[in-house]
């Protein structure tokens, strides 16, 4: 626990430096898992829409004595074939089926009979399809206005590649925090709706301040430049990681407690449609305004030739050094191997001098004769000769 008190801390004082834009393959592995998952909830189960979009009767009461299953029963033998039942404090929410003034009424009817609630304390609610196809027009039509004012503001204020990966990584986000939703089964709501705009603007917030740090850092590259586009862009990057981080935190708790303290002591319904939004959002558009949107803009930007010219630079001045020993270590131990291999190699005769021509002439070899070693001796005509 003490080591990662220490790790926290050195992180808050700037003394580790994250290698984030130089690991691109994890983050995407990673996004790439999230996004199958989401995408799989979507299709296997789908989202819950709430009776704002797909139309019905909304029953309210109170009821404290009563239980799950007595609401439900009371409900459907009013006439209801489609009860869902929600408690939200001290009071039950039943969602049903549209229905007409008469079966209303009869519903009102069987909960006074089997719950012992007086129909004028009955809050109804009836709200109709095609009501809800608009509301579900608008969200998509707003979605739609939002990411293109989005590529405009970007594409204005700093430039085109760095509008491609901001969007990326809000689709990033909308898609990762849907899949949550259907696989919680959470109720799909106009408060929900609110939520997914309110983790976009976050989202773009965050990856605004990043991409406004690495303009400022990546303005002074040029040839003569010793560090390359991804490296200036990963000291930007952690030069405002903990400022995300601190900004998450801050975030995160106060919604954190809305889903968790309100929805599961006060059972705050329209609370938690909301508030699960805006915690999934806020962590997902944290993670992909630093590991997303960030290393994708350096590989859009590395394509460029300014800075590709760069890279192939300094790569080819890094490379210089480990040629160069390579080239030393040819040359020490000769052409024919290193100098392992000419120490392996049996050693060439000795050579002295002759005293008399001042020539270099074989060393005499010794004979081996029984267990004495004698040199070998020459004919008397020889010698004669001599």
């Amino acid at each position: 626990m003490s080591g990662f008190r220490l790790a926290i801390a050195r992180i808050y004082r700037g003394e580790i430096s994250a290698d984030i834009v130089g690991r691109p393959r994890l983050w995407y592995s990673l996004s790439a898992v999230l996004l199958v998952i989401s995408i799989a909830g979507l299709i296997i189960k789908g989202l819950n829409f709430g009776v704002e979009f797909t139309g019905g009767s909304v029953f309210s009461m109170k009821a404290p004595n009563a239980s799950i299953t007595q609401v439900r029963s009371a409900v459907q033998e009013g006439g209801a074939h489609q009860a869902i039942v929600q408690e939200a404090g001290d009071r039950w929410r039943v969602t049903t089926e549209s229905l007409d003034t008469t079966e209303v009424a009869e519903v009102k009817k069987s909960i006074n009979e089997r719950l012992g609630v007086p129909a004028g304390q009955v809050d109804t609610q009836v709200v109709g399809g095609s009501w809800g196809g608009e509301i579900s027009k608008k969200a998509w039509q707003a979605l739609g206005v939002f990411m293109l004012l989005i590529v405009i503001y970007l594409s204005v204020a700093f430039e085109g590649r760095m509008a491609v990966a901001a969007v990326v990584a809000l689709v990033h986000d909308l898609i990762i925090t849907a899949g949550i939703y259907a696989w919680s089964g959470f109720e799909v709501t106009p408060a929900t709706l609110l939520g997914f705009l309110t983790i976009l603007g976050y989202s773009l917030y965050d990856a605004v301040v990043v991409f406004d740090m690495i303009k400022e850092v990546t303005k002074p590259l040029g040839p003569q430049s010793k560090i390359t586009y991804s490296q200036a862009a990963n000291n930007a990057l952690n030069s405002t990681l903990v400022r995300s981080l601190n900004t998450s935190l801050v975030a995160i708790l106060p919604v954190a407690s809305i889903l968790f303290i309100g929805t599961t002591l006060f059972g705050a319904g329209t609370l938690k449609d909301l508030s699960l939004s805006l915690f999934v959002g806020i962590m997902v558009g944290t993670y992909s305004s630093i590991c997303v949107a960030t290393p994708l803009l350096v590989q859009l930007k590395e394509r460029e030739p300014r800075y590709r010219e760069i890279r192939e630079r300094i790569e080819a001045r890094q490379a210089s050094p480990k040629r160069q020993a390579k080239a030393a270590k040819l040359v020490t131990s000769g052409p024919g191997g290193d100098d392992s291999d000419a120490a392996d190699e049996e050693p060439a005769p000795a050579v002295t001098p002759d005293p008399k021509t001042s020539a270099p002439r074989p060393a005499r070899k010794l004979v081996q004769q029984g267990p004495r070693v004698q040199p070998q001796r020459g004919s008397r005509r020889s010698r004669g000769k001599k």
